[in-house]
């Protein structure tokens, strides 16, 4: 269930308001002024004495209020506010007014009554004054604000938190404590740990071209745990021709996977935009649609239940409405109930773009996910979407931006994924992906990363991690740099101490330990794994005991 705050009263600014002037409106309109001209404003104070600031008379969208500030560069800015519409339920976007142009720093969908967080943020390609507004195409309403805050971080600052939230969400202190068959201590003793395989899930897309290239499956099967078939469990590859379905592909790649440990994502079992139908589908009426969209969700569901981590029920259902439009508002909900019905077990997914890697698609905002989570829930006896896919296909990321999305998708409490990261070509391609890849292993909603970078010879979509001979291009550097960082292969040794005791954090995963002590006629090996606590709060330490006949 999501329970995401509308709130009688809004809570204190983040940051206490951060750079900005009044955040709390305690001192009247002090620091900011109308904007656009088009509309009024006004202090407000609610029954319990809280004041706000409210926007009425609205002719354009964009007729609010504003305050003037100095952004910049190299700053990561996050913004939030608290925000109230005076009837309905209304999307209002906060704006930034730059010298470089306008940016969106985030959207919420405001309710009458109650009081709704707007939550995202923004960086800025060059230092100057800037404007911040908001903004509503219903201008009907009066649009209330209050509690806003702003808040610089440098580079430097970020980084620390997403270490300090890696250590906290990622890892665990354990104590490996050696004793002898008569309970006696083992001083001394050497210790090797090696890593075996991480818990947390990453991996790349890969294509059909592994099933015949050893070079494509041992730079593949070295580096990642989990995966997905770029097209070949898609309808359109499973069913070209009507009535005459073929799997031997997508066969013959869960078993590549299976053989060596990895896990695999289903990708897709239908995709809600037009014109990535198979081509008979598109001249189906209705009845027929419903009867092979039917035909294909229990043939493929059926044949890959229980061995799957996960299904993209829906792809793009935000942004398209294919079936919704042939068979009624409710078909989402139908497809993701028949998912679970067949293979309850496998967590099904909602799967869209840009609500993290832009802050200007109203189509796909953090609130509009969450709105569509609950439209598809609400039918009854529904079993909806157990996770949440964010594709991630950047050019410039906006990573505060992408935090806060995350943060505000994280109150449906179900795991998030992001499915298909890739980043445009440019000069910063490599760095770019590895601000995205930090950011998403730093939070703790996100339970899984894959990378859309199948490897194909007539080149990747949009970003290859390899050139044709399998040689780390810019962006595998970062990928296998952040592997070892997050998961080093190397043994990690040292010795216990006069209690017997050697204390280390480590990434959740499985780990082997092998213990030397002069006193034994030989090593003795011993695998455990570390898991997170149920909270994630890593203030705790697992302890191995490990006794050693001498």
């Amino acid at each position: 269930m999501i329970t995401q705050q509308c709130l009688e009263e809004p809570l204190k600014p983040q940051y206490r308001g951060g750079i900005l002037v009044n955040p709390e409106f305690n001192n009247g309109l002090k620091g900011w002024s109308a904007f656009g001209g088009g509309g009024k404003i006004t202090h407000r104070k609610s029954k319990g004495g809280n004041g706000f600031i409210v926007a009425h008379s609205r002719n354009q969208p964009f007729d609010t209020f504003s305050q003037k500030i100095y952004l910049q560069k190299g700053k990561l800015y996050t913004f939030s506010s608290w925000i109230q519409v005076s009837e309905g339920i209304v999307p209002v976007t906060a704006v930034f007014k730059t010298t470089d142009g306008f940016t969106q720093a985030g959207a919420v969908i405001a309710e009458s009554g109650c009081w709704s967080m707007l939550k995202g943020g923004l960086t800025v390609n060059s230092s100057g004054p800037a404007e911040l507004y908001f903004e509503s195409n219903n201008t009907n309403v009066e649009i209330w604000v209050d509690s806003v805050s702003l808040q610089p971080f440098t580079e430097e600052q970020w980084r620390s938190h997403q270490d300090e939230s890696i250590a906290k969400v990622r890892k665990r202190n354990v104590k490996i404590h050696a004793v002898n068959s008569k309970g006696e201590v083992l001083d001394g003793a050497e210790i090797h740990i090696k890593y075996n395989k991480p818990s947390f899930p990453f991996g790349t897309a890969i294509t059909k071209q592994i099933l015949t290239n050893p070079a494509y499956q041992n730079w593949f099967t070295s580096r990642f745990t989990v995966t997905v078939f770029e097209n070949e469990m898609k309808w359109y590859a499973t069913e070209s021709i009507r009535g005459k379905e073929d799997y031997s592909v997508p066969d013959a790649m869960l078993r590549l996977a299976k053989q060596h440990g990895i896990s695999v994502r289903g990708h897709n079992i239908f995709w809600d935009d037009a014109k990535y139908q198979p081509w008979w589908v598109k001249s189906l009426h209705p009845a027929e649609l419903k009867a092979a969209a039917d035909k294909r969700i229990n043939s493929v569901v059926s044949r890959y239940a229980g061995q799957l981590t996960g299904w993209d029920v829906i792809n793009e259902n935000l942004h398209f409405s294919f079936f919704e439009d042939a068979l009624g508002a409710n078909a989402s909900s139908v497809f993701f109930s028949r998912a679970h019905q067949l293979d309850f077990k496998t967590t099904m997914f909602l799967n869209d773009y840009n609500t993290i890697e832009r802050s200007n698609d109203p189509k796909a905002s953090p609130a509009q996910y969450l709105r569509k989570l609950r439209q598809i829930w609400s039918f009854p006896g529904n079993n909806g979407p157990t996770g949440i896919g964010l594709e991630g296909h950047f050019d410039t990321p906006n990573i505060p931006y992408m935090r806060a999305a995350i943060d505000t998708l994280a109150a449906a409490r179900v795991p998030i994924w992001l499915t298909e990261v890739d980043v445009g070509r440019s000069g910063n391609q490599a760095k770019y992906l590895e601000q995205i890849l930090r950011e998403a292993h730093s939070h703790p909603a996100v339970h899984g990363i894959v990378l859309w970078a199948a490897w194909s010879p007539s080149g990747c979509w949009r970003m290859c991690l390899t050139d044709n001979n399998f040689r780390n291009l810019p962006t595998g550097d970062v990928v296998d740099k952040l592997i070892n960082e997050w998961g080093p292969r190397k043994l990690v040794e040292g010795t216990t101490n006069s209690n017997g005791d050697f204390e280390i954090s480590l990434f959740h995963g499985d780990y082997d330990v092998m213990i030397n002590h002069p006193s034994m006629n030989s090593s003795i090996t011993q695998s455990f794994k570390v898991t997170a606590t149920e909270t994630s709060q890593e203030t705790t330490t697992t302890t191995l005991h490990v006794q050693v006949d001498a």
